[in-house]
């Protein structure tokens, strides 16, 4: 509940009270008003005798009728003023209980009288959203947890394969030239993928401790993927696979380039895993209405809808499997979305017939170019 929709219902429920209030001191002035008319008019219209004790009753009231209006007010006055701030102490108490209420367990839904009863809607929607975000705290959590489970895991095998290939070499000394050749690469590719993985460990201790910033500088941003695609070169030929580009000439822009080169790359990468052989992914640049548009686009199994609308949560992985050769934390897309929105754009993601497409759309303007 915010600030403005609590003075909201402050407001609404202090006017209630005081309307009652003032309703029930003109009602019982009123009523008083009403009686004293008519045991005026009673007193007048009949004969009395002066030793009838209604009369001396009667007398008495008209004789002193200031004073005894006076009282009849100030008694009213201190009855309703007491009933006012007694109701006034009854809501309090009731908030106070409904807000301790909540704050101990939010599975229960909280119930208040009817003079509160937007107080208690309001109340309940807290409620659902403590739960909502308590669940996808939770759920984070997990799988971050069982992420950092399948990374040890995995770290494990290129350690151990390294490790043994290493100690063939080291035990062996008569392997032929050519299979120490062997032996080397594979040990190489192995250590280079525990250094993926490490550098994972660390992406997922920089994007819970820290929270990015921007530094930037203005640069040449088709150059820039011109370069990245060139680096690619060796993933793209693992799966047979080529690019087409298309950017206009010497496109400048006001970025931060490590943070947006690693939007790019993680797209990019994203593309090369999740594509078929032998096919072409299409990466276009393009700027329209003030908007600078970047796409991928490849052929690769359709991401089902369920899955396409949590594709940028922290941690999500969209193969269950977790193959140690290609698939990653989880955060390359989550890192990829909050590197956009600090540039001031969207990311987005789309599946169907057997294609994926990512969209990245940025501001361009007269202060960014």
């Amino acid at each position: 509940m915010n600030k403005q929709t609590t003075n909201q219902l402050s407001e609404q429920l202090r006017r209630r009270l005081l309307y009652r209030f003032i309703f029930s001191c003109l009602l019982y002035a009123g009523i008083g008003g009403f009686l004293f008319l008519l045991i005026y008019w009673y007193y007048h219209t009949r004969i009395w005798y002066g030793y009838e004790t209604f009369y001396i009753v009667i007398s008495t009231l008209e004789r002193f009728h200031e004073l005894f209006m006076i009282l009849y007010l100030l008694i009213g006055a201190l009855i309703f003023g007491y009933r006012y701030l007694s109701k006034s102490c009854a809501y309090l108490d009731e908030l106070l209980t409904a807000s301790d209420s909540l704050w101990k367990n939010q599975e229960e839904p909280v119930v208040m009288s009817d003079d509160l009863r937007e107080a208690s809607l309001h109340m309940n929607e807290v409620r659902l959203d403590i739960i909502e975000s308590r669940k996808a705290a939770n759920e984070a959590e997990q799988r971050k947890n069982d992420l950092v489970v399948y990374l040890a895991h995995d770290l494990k095998t290129p350690l151990t394969s390294v490790i043994g290939y290493l100690t063939l070499l080291h035990d062996e000394r008569e392997i032929s030239p050519a299979l120490q050749e062997k032996y080397l690469g594979v040990a190489l590719e192995k250590a280079e993928r525990l250094e993926d993985l490490i550098n994972e460990f660390f992406d997922i201790t920089r994007f819970n401790l820290t929270h990015l910033t921007l530094d930037l500088s203005r640069i040449n941003l088709t150059r820039m993927l011109e370069q990245t695609l060139y680096e690619f070169a060796p993933m793209f030929a693992e799966k047979n696979l080529e690019y087409s580009f298309h950017a206009p000439q010497n496109l400048e822009f006001l970025c931060d380039p490590d943070k947006l080169q690693r939007v790019f790359d993680n797209l990019l990468r994203n593309a090369v895993n999740y594509s078929f052989s032998d096919t072409v992914i299409d990466v276009r640049l393009s700027v329209d209405m003030g908007v600078l548009t970047f796409t991928v686009e490849n052929e690769g199994r359709t991401i089902p809808p369920e899955k396409l609308e949590r594709i940028f949560e922290q941690f999500f992985r969209l193969d269950s499997s977790r193959g140690s050769g290609s698939g990653g934390a989880g955060l390359g897309l989550a890192i990829a979305k909050e590197i956009v929105e600090l540039h001031g754009g969207q990311i987005f993601a789309e599946s169907h017939d057997n294609r994926v497409i990512f969209r990245v759309d940025l501001p361009y303007s007269s202060g960014n170019r």
